[in-house]
């Protein structure tokens, strides 16, 4: 019987998310057998530091390369905007998921109604801080690491005033009753690649199992984005946002830019989708020669 072993982090939504690529090779060929392999990230142990303090989004991924690498796991799931943006060329990205809903949400103790502002928001993220600052000049933003349900605990037992999180995550954990308000991507600029899972796998590994996962619309966002933030050297310590939609062969990105000096602009491009990689790359090249 043909076999293919899937990687993941252990956290409760990267399960998740690899329990829905690997119905997706089952509905595509059902001769097929899979195994779910998970473990724990360096990423997921260092969680008393932001992830710029111990060297960035690849450290969610640096044990699971290394499984791919050794022959442990064919494949690995992942959510897309923890990819570092520099990608080994043996390890591509071989599918994206269709994108599910982009915005951030925010999130207030079970029972309550109303953000108190004597304690803080909890958020990371640069990108979310700098755009909540307009939303909320009132506030104090504090970071806060862990998973998703590790961050609702801390919320719940009366660390944070809220929280603001990816409400893709959410629904995925089955978790929509706790979001209390969705940001428009007016208010929050999404990160490069919310939304979507992308599945990295062993250069050389038969692939076509992940036909019917693949999403063409996820793909083209997904690499215009990355294209964006990559030009412009963003990563989790660089404030930077990208989110792109298609419209039949049309793609439109947004891009923020922030400036040394902490000033937010964002700019909007359109363009052919077949040209997304191009288009966000000269997006972030324009934005930097006029705000730097």
């Amino acid at each position: 019987m043909k076999k293919i072993i899937i990687g993941s982090r252990e956290s409760r939504l990267a399960v998740i998310q690899s329990e829905m690529v690997i119905q997706a090779i089952h509905d595509c060929d059902p001769e097929m057998d899979t195994e779910l392999v998970t473990m724990k990230t360096t990423g997921d142990k260092i969680l008393d530091r932001t992830l710029d303090k111990i060297g960035g989004k690849g450290l969610f991924v640096k044990e699971l390369e290394a499984a791919l690498l050794d022959g442990r796991v064919d494949i690995t799931v992942h959510s897309s905007k923890d990819l570092p943006m520099e990608i080994n060329p043996d390890l591509p990205l071989v599918a994206f998921s269709k994108r599910a809903d982009p915005r951030d949400v925010l999130v207030l103790p079970e029972g309550k109604d109303s953000i108190d502002f004597s304690k803080p928001i909890g958020c990371s993220s640069l990108r979310r801080q700098y755009q909540l600052r307009s939303l909320f000049p009132q506030a104090k933003l504090a970071p806060i690491r862990g998973n998703v349900l590790t961050r609702l605990r801390k919320l719940d037992e009366g660390e944070f005033s809220a929280l603001v999180l990816a409400g893709a995550g959410l629904s995925r954990l089955g978790l929509e009753h706790r979001i209390s308000r969705y940001f428009s991507t007016e208010e929050i600029l999404p990160a490069a690649g919310q939304a979507i899972l992308a599945v990295q796998a062993r250069a050389g590994v038969d692939t076509a199992c992940l036909q019917t996962f693949d999403d063409a619309d996820g793909r083209d966002c997904l690499l215009a984005e990355r294209a964006f933030v990559r030009t412009l050297d963003g990563g989790c310590s660089s404030p930077v946002a990208a989110y792109a939609t298609v419209c039949g062969d049309t793609l439109t990105l947004k891009g923020m830019y922030v400036t040394q000096a902490e000033e937010l602009y964002f700019e909007t491009v359109t363009g052919p989708r077949e040209q997304g990689e191009q288009l966000g790359a000269a997006l972030a090249q324009e934005m930097r020669r006029k705000y730097q």
